[in-house]
């Protein structure tokens, strides 16, 4: 009995024009962004992989879905190699996606059209080796933080613009405090402060960061470690000299001393608080010679949590972290961390041994 004929009942295309082409390119990524956007990645996220599919697009002159493994190598070989280890993983697994989303949505319209199979350049061969692990950053011990903060007390009494400095002392004395991102501190709103729940009040982090890029996740974070006296003494002595109304809805804890058109405060920056904490640390902790940032202040809150005794669990909730190994990465215990468990596990045995001898 011989083979029975296969034959495709789809109705078989003209092949496409180069303008023909360029469009279903086009409307094929639109696709890919949409998909994205409906598995609740944030824009940035989204964004980011576009750029690294853009990239490659204008160095391989042709559709992605025409790149074949000898044009991966030649890419991440040739044109990536000197590329930061984190930029070569990231295209590798923007393309890795973007060639899944092909794969299930378009590989039969795309060999339709074109005759091409699509199969995923980036292969267990050339893929980029390497995990993306943080990169370590020991904080300073708590004798250091405590020189910084006195030191940058003392200098309100005589700067120049006392305003912008006390504010900028009370955003780095949150985050060494609590352990708060950069951009969610400067996201808070006034509102946002909530002295009625719980013990010590607590601060409604909207715009927490979501894990895989998720987008925000909120939580609530208690004002603990003395952060609820920085933030009443700067809401009470401080926020009143930038001139803003405290009734607008959504107006800045942290304001800017610049105005909107309105008249209205602006909202903290980034980079103004980074440069503010280095400027700091470079005047009132001269000896520390590693570069302090907001970052480094969340690792030294969750090491001090830690060795205050808050379990890990409490510490991950606080610190807005999915994942328990993350906030593992956060704790650097002190030099003598171990030998002193050490010694005190002989002391809790020797204790339960005076009652048998």
């Amino acid at each position: 009995m011989g083979l029975a004929v296969v034959r495709d009942m789809r109705d078989a295309r003209d092949p496409l024009s180069p303008d023909q082409i360029a469009d279903f390119e086009t409307d094929v990524l639109a696709g890919f962004v949409l998909a994205r956007a409906a598995a609740g990645l944030a824009d940035s996220t989204i964004r980011a992989d576009v750029i690294c599919l853009e990239h490659a697009r204008a160095w391989f002159g042709r559709p992605l879905w025409d790149m074949q493994p000898a044009d991966a190598d030649e890419y991440f070989g040739t044109v990536l190699r000197r590329a930061p280890k984190n930029s070569r993983r990231g295209r590798a697994q923007a393309i890795k996606t973007y060639f899944g989303f092909l794969e299930l949505r378009h590989r039969a319209e795309i060999h339709q059209l074109t005759g091409r199979i699509v199969q995923c350049p980036v292969d267990a061969v050339n893929r980029p080796r390497g995990r993306a692990l943080a990169s370590l950053r020991i904080p300073p011990s708590a004798a250091q933080i405590g020189q910084l903060f006195a030191g940058w007390r003392e200098e309100l009494a005589t700067c120049r613009k006392f305003a912008p400095m006390a504010r900028n002392y009370a955003a780095a004395k949150l985050m060494a405090a609590v352990g708060l991102r950069v951009n969610e501190v400067r996201l808070l709103d006034l509102a946002d402060v909530k002295w009625e729940l719980g013990r010590f009040g607590k601060l409604h982090v909207r715009y927490g960061k979501g894990a895989a890029g998720s987008g925000p996740r909120a939580r609530m974070v208690p004002l603990i470690n003395g952060a609820d006296r920085t933030l009443a003494w700067f809401i009470q002595d401080v926020w009143g000299l930038f001139g803003d109304d405290h009734t607008r809805p959504g107006v800045p804890l942290y304001p800017s001393e610049r105005k909107n058109r309105d008249g209205s405060c602006g909202r903290l920056s980034d980079d103004t608080l980074r440069d503010a904490v280095a400027e700091a640390a470079a005047r009132h902790l001269p000896q520390w010679q590693a570069k302090l940032t907001p970052h480094v202040l969340r690792h030294y809150c969750a090491s001090q949590l830690y060795a205050s005794g808050m379990d890990l669990i409490a510490i991950q909730e606080a610190l807005g972290h999915a994942w328990i190994a993350t906030t593992m990465n956060y704790i650097h215990v002190h030099r003598t961390h171990i030998e002193d468990a050490w010694l005190a596990g002989q002391q809790r045995a020797a204790a339960r041994l005076e009652g048998l001898v």
